[in-house]
């Protein structure tokens, strides 16, 4: 079996790689790294690159990719959307996390890229929907400073940025952390309130999919 990941930055292979390596051993992995994916949905709206996201899914299924996990928050919905098309199960990595989340009751979530924020507010509300859920009480944050961090480089400085702002709410039963970059931020922050990131969960789906 093969999974196809389509990244927006290069940060997110080493963290897939060592999640595949901990919980799915032999599992193929096959990474697709476009950042400017991201710089021209934050620009033009996801929607912008779905003729992209496709022909990059379609390249992916005739390599053998027998799954698809879009790690891009921003444009996990496109990437679902265009697998639909495919033939093979194509996830959004966030869709699991959304899941846990909306049981919780009151969700805060934090993104370092405003882009990030009505996709998965929007997920929230499907993910909700589907499980006969009240429609949640949605927080969003956006943590100033974070990408200009990220885009720079300073992963740490990122990362701490995020936990802090994870710290700082009072008012939630569950902290969502929008963007697979963000992960590392969960054992950082010291705060009681549980906080979900996408990457585990995500290719946990992932993995399943692709082994059918």
């Amino acid at each position: 079996m093969s999974l196809a990941l389509l990244h927006t930055s290069p940060v997110h292979v080493p963290v897939f790689d060592a999640l595949r390596d901990s919980h799915h051993p032999g599992l193929v992995l096959r990474h697709l790294v476009h950042e400017d994916l991201l710089d021209r949905a934050g620009t033009l709206g996801p929607e912008a690159v779905t003729d992209d996201v496709e022909a990059l899914l379609s390249g992916a299924v005739a390599d053998g990719a027998t799954a698809v996990l879009c790690t891009c928050s921003t444009l996990g919905g496109v990437a679902e959307s265009a697998g639909e098309r495919l033939g093979v199960p194509v996830l959004r990595v966030d869709r699991p996390m959304a899941a846990a989340a909306v049981r919780a009751g009151r969700v805060t979530v934090l993104a370092a890229h405003p882009a990030t924020l009505e996709p998965t507010r929007a997920l929230l509300a499907q993910e909700a929907a589907r499980a006969g859920e009240p429609e949640r009480d949605v927080r969003t944050v956006l943590v100033e400073g974070a990408w200009e961090r990220f885009e720079a480089g300073d992963h740490d400085g990122y990362l701490d940025l995020v936990a802090a702002a994870a710290d700082a709410v009072t008012d939630a039963d569950v902290i969502v952390l929008a963007q697979a970059s963000m992960a590392g931020a969960v054992t950082r922050a010291v705060t009681r309130t549980p906080v979900l990131a996408s990457p585990g969960p995500g290719l946990d789906a992932a993995a399943v999919a692709a082994a059918r």
